[in-house]
């Protein structure tokens, strides 16, 4: 059975303050880990953000909390070596994820990203759900296709987050939405409802926003 994947509406203004005032707390770098023994204690629900090289995840996280630079943010595909945890206070942890794809990056080391990737979706029993970022310019490839399967596979419902919204027009968007939906048909673990956003232009965070406060 075909199923839809319509874009999140923006919030009521009830949930989306609650997820304004989650954000508006302290939001703290943890620690950059690199092997699963250095994770933080499973002691608060998480979300983490996956997608390909320079989608855009940095920025998001940027817009998410407010700061400019919490997660630094880079030109240069494969930047992100480790999985970054930000503290949003008390209440939750977002998870950075390596970039997948292209990296440039020596092929151990790019092994290594990949292994600490698939422990790290397949063992950290408090993920409540995964973000994968596809690029409003290019839709899904091949490689979002492979993280795509092992979130399946690990039983880790995710949600797709179209980024960079405002770099297409609004019928480019389409095509690209509809191809996006197309391609989820695959892949079971699929949330079917997608965000669009711009860390730009601020589109969609605060649907995003509430869709993570809802899941503490």
């Amino acid at each position: 059975m075909k199923v839809a994947f319509p874009v999140a509406p923006d919030p009521d203004p009830a949930t989306a303050e609650a997820g304004r005032l989650l954000f508006a707390g302290p939001v703290d770098f943890v620690k950059g880990v690199v092997a699963m023994d250095g994770m933080p204690p499973a002691d608060r629900p998480e979300v983490c953000f996956a997608g390909r090289s320079n989608v855009g995840k940095s920025s998001l996280i940027n817009a998410l909390t407010g700061r400019k630079a919490i997660a630094r943010a880079s030109n240069t595909p494969g930047r992100t070596q480790e999985i970054n945890y930000f503290a949003l206070g008390d209440h939750g942890y977002l998870v950075d994820l390596p970039g997948y794809g292209f990296a440039k990056a020596p092929l151990p080391v790019v092994r290594k990203w990949q292994d600490l990737l698939k422990a790290y979706l397949a063992g950290r029993v408090t993920l409540r759900r995964a973000f994968a970022l596809i690029d409003a310019r290019h839709g899904v490839k091949s490689v979002d296709h492979e993280i795509m399967s092992l979130l399946d596979r690990s039983a880790v419902p995710f949600q797709v987050v179209v980024t960079k919204a405002d770099k297409v027009g609004s019928q480019a968007l389409n095509t690209t939405l509809a191809q996006i939906e197309s391609e989820l048909q695959k892949h079971p673990a699929a949330f079917p409802e997608l965000v669009v956003t711009s860390s730009e232009k601020g589109q969609g965070i605060a649907t995003l926003r509430t869709i993570i406060a809802g899941l503490g």
